[in-house]
């Protein structure tokens, strides 16, 4: 691999787990101001959102600009929203809500990392032949997936009672930040700066797309042409299709184990980072075997094992031991690291030949986020209904068996 590479990863790896760092210290901060419990739930559909919204722009302003300037400006963003989250209780005393503050400064996040997106995942196609693509996309992937847990970890860690007591009797910190929930979010923003600093070592690849109209009419038409393009593609709609199901669903999972950790394992906020630690060394384990053992051609023969993680989140509901938990996350994250990253590097190589590396990475987000919104919406609504969460991880479940089932029945089909 490039040192390039590297850099990018880097980069890419510290500002995703800022993200979902944020995300706990979020929670934390609309428990500590008694936010309804429907509001948790609705940040990260708001975060969702502005993938969905943004999408029609995100790929050309990636395709159009370095993509290492494009993400700098994209972690700015977040850094920005993160600095507003930091001083909420500055900004309740001019008369708005603090959870008000807490999502719509998490939906700026979600715009920074709308913009960031496109730009990750196209540079690397850029700088990266072909046959290294799935090794590429097994470290990006990997990583990926492996700050989000790590970055839950983070925010669960930085919340329990001796660190947050260690941050807060910093000086520095303490000038700013009197409540744990805050101490945590100043030290996410430190590493958002950490994240910039990469970005700006990304230097650029020279390679040049064709220039499109930036008009909105024009855009919001190209867009959607490509969004046709890529799901007429006979391996392009398959992989589409099972990774918006798979990100939709492990997003949801994400809010759930949260849930779920404290009903049967009598785990506090502070102490998830346990459970997610667990899953994350499974991701990694999952992640060096199919980059070992799948090469692209051979990419959609993962699809059965998308039914195996529906049929292992049926046994969530019987686990009440700490043992018994964490051979069950280690299994689910080795087999959703093994399932993802094969099917996301067939999907961004069809993309990049359809139609460009940022418009076809910006396609797969819509399609993603947008059923992000979905799942995360029917969670908020169960939650809101007081719908128990053993049933809620059943369904869930079974939804995943259904659909990877259907999935696999189709490839299966269009092999000639």
């Amino acid at each position: 691999m490039k040192n390039e590479f590297y850099i990018i990863m880097a980069a890419q790896s510290l500002s995703s787990l800022a993200d979902n760092a944020l995300f706990i210290a979020a929670i934390a901060m609309i428990i500590d101001n008694s936010g309804p419990v429907w509001a948790i739930p609705f940040m990260k559909w708001f975060f969702a959102l502005a993938y969905v919204v943004l999408a029609p722009f995100a790929g050309i302003l990636s395709d159009r600009f370095p993509k290492g300037q494009v993400m700098l400006v994209a972690n700015s963003i977040k850094f920005l929203g993160c600095f507003i989250m930091l001083f909420c209780n500055f900004w309740s005393h001019v008369n708005f809500s603090e959870c008000f503050i807490v999502i719509t400064s998490y939906g700026l996040v979600g715009v920074g990392a709308a913009i960031y997106s496109p730009a990750k995942y196209g540079i690397v196609t850029e700088i990266l032949e072909p046959n290294l693509l799935v090794k590429g996309n097994s470290w990006i992937e990997g990583l990926t997936v492996l700050s989000i847990i790590m970055g839950t970890c983070l925010g669960s860690y930085l919340l329990s009672p001796k660190i947050s007591y260690c941050l807060l009797q910093n000086q520095f910190i303490s000038g700013f930040a009197k409540t744990k929930s805050e101490a945590a979010i100043a030290v996410i923003l430190i590493i958002y700066l950490l994240s910039s600093i990469f970005n700006i070592l990304i230097k650029k690849t020279n390679i040049q797309y064709p220039e499109s109209s930036i008009s909105f009419n024009n855009l919001t038409i190209n867009f959607y042409k490509n969004v046709f393009t890529l799901w007429n593609d006979k391996i392009g709609k398959i992989s589409l299709s099972v990774t918006t199901v798979f990100w939709g669903v492990s997003t949801s999972l994400q809010i759930i184990v949260l849930d779920w950790s404290q009903k049967h394992l009598r785990y506090s906020l502070d102490q998830t980072y346990i459970l997610i630690g667990i899953v994350a060394i499974g991701t990694i384990i999952g992640a060096i075997l199919v980059a070992k053992i799948v090469t692209l051609q051979k990419a959609l023969n993962v699809l059965p094992i998308g039914i195996l993680i529906g049929v292992m989140m049926l046994f969530m509901p019987l686990i009440n031991e700490l043992l018994h938990a964490y051979i069950l996350l280690l299994i689910i994250g080795t087999l959703a690291g093994f399932f993802v990253v094969p099917l996301n590097a067939i999907l961004q190589y069809r993309g990049r030949i359809l139609l460009s590396a940022g418009n076809s990475i910006a396609v797969q987000n819509f399609n993603e986020q947008l059923n992000v919104l979905l799942m995360v919406s029917i969670y908020t609504l169960l939650v809101w209904a007081q719908v128990k969460i053993d049933y809620i991880i059943v369904a869930y479940g079974l939804f995943v068996i259904v659909s990877m089932s259907l999935f696999t029945y189709w490839n299966h089909r269009n092999i000639p």
